[in-house]
């Protein structure tokens, strides 16, 4: 059972529901209007690297502000 991101067209309000089976939300939580539209959501996972180390295929090498490859060294 999925998380899905949607958008009310209406109120401009974005929301998350756990979707059971297909049946999507048929009302925005906020006004209760039903222009909703399902969001294509950005994820990431991880995935061994060259080095047998964790990389997340998300960053690009780095840890987002500092030049290390490994995010327990920025802590």
């Amino acid at each position: 059972m999925p998380i899905y991101e949607f958008h009310c067209s209406g109120c401009q309000h974005d929301f998350e529901d756990l979707v059971f089976g297909n049946k999507l939300p048929e009302q925005c939580p906020q006004c209760g209007g039903s222009a909703i539209e399902k969001l294509l959501s950005a994820f990431s996972f991880k995935s061994a690297g060259g080095d047998g180390g964790a990389v997340s295929s998300a960053s690009s090498g780095g840890c987002g502000s500092c030049a290390s490859k490994n995010c327990s060294s920025c802590r």
